[in-house]
């Protein structure tokens, strides 16, 4: 964000001078001289303007060619018939001279505050402006800085509706004070105005696209921050893709900062452990930076830790310990050690993943000598040994090394409680794969009450609620289980939207939750919902599709409806057919179940022959069974209590 305000600060230096302020000042006393642009330069994540124009306040270039002169000695001694007007005019030109020369945020303040006395709020516009961004730049009181883009929008957006430059910049420097105060969806407002007017400007006539770039890139950046912090993440990478382009366009093939760029990119989409879309923004920031940095720069270094991940997500292992080890030996050349020993650990996880576990376990002890008693690091170390020891069926020394993680994570969770939940959430994991159910539990619910704090972690959130609903429900807590996963289905359809497959299981864990407490009409209900996700995200033929829909006939034979269970079965059957030989285990199983359905069917129909025959042959009422569901409904999300 601040790096953003760098660029936009820059930029706004170069804008023409506005025509509507001090127009007797432009008149007399303005050289056409530009004013040298800002001394701050953009960081890597942005776009150095390529434009070249005026300043952000009109400059009086007459006074200005000679900066040693005393402007008082001058007035008074000099011309002493000056009148009132152009003395006011001279004074103006003074303090706008002390605004445009200040050097820190706190001059510009001071120098700002004389101008309220001799500028009107409209003329103050561009000022506000770039008093705003500076105090963003240098990380001042969001509030603070949150007023000056207010006073500035105010004083800027008179052009009635016509799109305009300036009024983008203070809409993006209001989402991004926004952003800072934890106000999202405010944020997110000032960002969508902002971007809908450049926009509407892109393609004008009297608008240069080198203008619009680098307050796109910003607005696009700021965006990605917000929709990241409210969960919504494949939004997100939308803008990140966008910022990608802006880059590609302005910036050299051969530039690190577009290499940096693309490896951003491909972390973006590790977050979300998209690795297949990963992998092409990781292998193009290693070929920009090995062109134009060498084999032995930092960031090529740090390319192939990324893709060592990215690989490991493909279950690419041996590509992954590769690239591991390749950066490991840039790091260990440029004495990184802090990169070098998480490097190690992830080399560890990779060893444990191709089924090495002792070598990932000298490889740790190593790393547990170099670390601090009580860093996060250690913690993280103790993790992966105890990972290790598990896959050898080395419980006790497995707790062991997760209990002591636990130990230094207490006194960490009010520092970093992002990392900390992280953390607990993978030592639950593993107390899980020992069957520790309960402490799995109780890990999850710590988890989850760190995350609830950070309104930036909602797809966390949602993820961990999901693991703790199924975990009740398979210790048989059922009613307990299903609050945690409607809110997981909730968060994660924000953070993924409704057709990702993650959701499907929540929906399939939520219909086997209904059905465990006897009510089959909401199981199917939220069956039929998960069949149509995996089938969308995974296609009607992946077994967890086949799954959800053998779950909907059964929810339905609950129900009684045998003839819609016995149609959903034949589905199944008809999927498990297209597996071949690999699938002849659950065919057989799919076709059983099929036969006893239409055995009930017939059963039933029998029944009802002779009850129709009969009415009086029972004095007992019949157990009603509940309306049937058309196969066509259009199932919403609502999850029915």
């Amino acid at each position: 964000m601040r790096r953003a305000s760098i660029t936009l600060l820059s930029h706004l230096n170069r804008r023409p001078k506005p025509k509507t302020l001090t127009p007797l000042l432009s008149r007399h006393y303005i050289s056409n001289h530009s004013n040298p642009s800002s001394s701050s330069s953009p960081s890597h994540h942005h776009l150095r303007p390529c434009i070249k124009t005026n300043g952000l306040l009109l400059k009086p270039g007459r006074f200005r060619s000679n900066p040693s002169r005393n402007m008082d000695t001058l007035v008074e001694g000099t011309h002493p018939q000056v009148s009132s007007r152009q003395r006011k005019i001279i004074e103006r030109s003074q303090l706008e001279e002390a605004f445009e020369s200040a050097e820190t945020a706190e001059e510009m303040l001071r120098a700002f505050k004389a101008m309220e006395a001799c500028f009107d709020e409209e003329e103050l516009g561009l000022a506000s402006l770039k008093l705003g961004l500076r105090l963003d730049q240098e990380g001042e009181d969001p509030e603070k800085t949150l007023s000056f883009a207010s006073r500035a929008l105010a004083a800027l957006d008179k052009n009635d509706g016509k799109p305009d430059l300036p009024v983008a910049m203070a809409l993006q420097l209001m989402g991004a004070a926004n952003y800072s105060l934890k106000r999202f969806s405010d944020s997110l407002g000032c960002l969508n105005k902002a971007r809908r007017i450049l926009d509407r400007m892109d393609g004008e006539a009297d608008t240069s696209v080198e203008d619009i770039r680098p307050i796109l890139h910003a607005v696009l950046l700021e965006l990605a921050n917000v929709k990241t912090a409210m969960g919504r993440r494949e939004e997100a990478l939308e803008s990140l893709r966008k910022c990608l382009e802006i880059k590609e366009i302005t910036l050299g093939e051969d530039s690190k900062e577009l290499g940096v760029a693309n490896r951003e990119l491909a972390e973006a989409y590790v977050a979300v452990l998209n690795f297949k879309e990963a992998l092409p923004f990781g292998l193009k920031a290693l070929e920009i930076h090995k062109t134009g940095l060498g084999d032995n720069s930092v960031e090529v270094a740090r390319d192939r830790r990324i893709l060592g991940v990215i690989y490991s997500g493909l279950e690419e292992h041996e590509k992954a310990l590769e690239q591991n080890e390749l950066s490991k030996k840039v790091l260990k050349n440029w004495g990184l050690s802090s990169d070098l020993i998480h490097a190690e650990i992830d080399a560890s996880n990779m060893q444990i993943a191709l089924g090495r576990f002792d070598e990932a376990i000298n490889t740790l002890k190593n790393v547990v000598q170099q670390t601090e008693k009580d860093s996060e690091t250690r913690a993280s170390a103790f993790i992966s040994m105890a990972k290790a020891l598990g896959s050898q069926d080395k419980f006790a020394d497995s707790k062991r090394c997760l209990e002591i993680a636990c130990g230094i994570l207490d006194k960490k969770e009010s520092s970093s409680p992002a990392e900390v939940a992280e953390a607990y959430s993978e030592i639950a994991m593993q107390f899980e794969s020992m069957n520790e159910f309960e402490t799995a539990i109780s890990l999850l619910k710590r988890t989850l009450s760190l995350l609830e704090k950070n309104p930036k972690e909602q797809h966390s959130e949602g993820s961990v609620c999901a693991r703790l609903g199924w975990l009740l429900l398979l210790t048989g807590k059922v009613a307990q289980g299903i609050p945690y996963l409607e809110t997981a289905a909730e968060r994660l359809t924000e953070s993924f939207g409704p057709k990702h497959f993650g959701v499907g299981y929540i929906y399939n864990n939520l219909g086997a939750a209904y059905l465990e407490l006897d009510r089959p009409q909401s199981a199917a209900q939220m069956f039929a919902v998960a069949k149509e996700i995996m089938e969308v995200a995974l296609g009607p033929h992946h077994a967890d599709s086949i799954e959800a829909c053998q779950n909907l006939s059964k929810a339905y034979g609950a129900m009684g409806s045998y003839a819609l269970a016995i149609e959903f079965q034949q589905r199944a059957i008809d999927a498990w057919e297209s597996h071949g030989a690999s699938a002849e285990e659950e065919l057989m199983e799919a076709q059983q179940v099929l036969e006893e359905l239409k055995r009930k069917a017939r059963a039933a129909s029998t029944d009802e022959l002779s009850t129709k025959a009969n009415p009086l042959q029972s004095s007992a009422p019949a157990r009603s069974s509940q309306p049937d569901i058309p196969i066509n409904q259009n199932h919403t999300r609502t999850i029915i209590q």
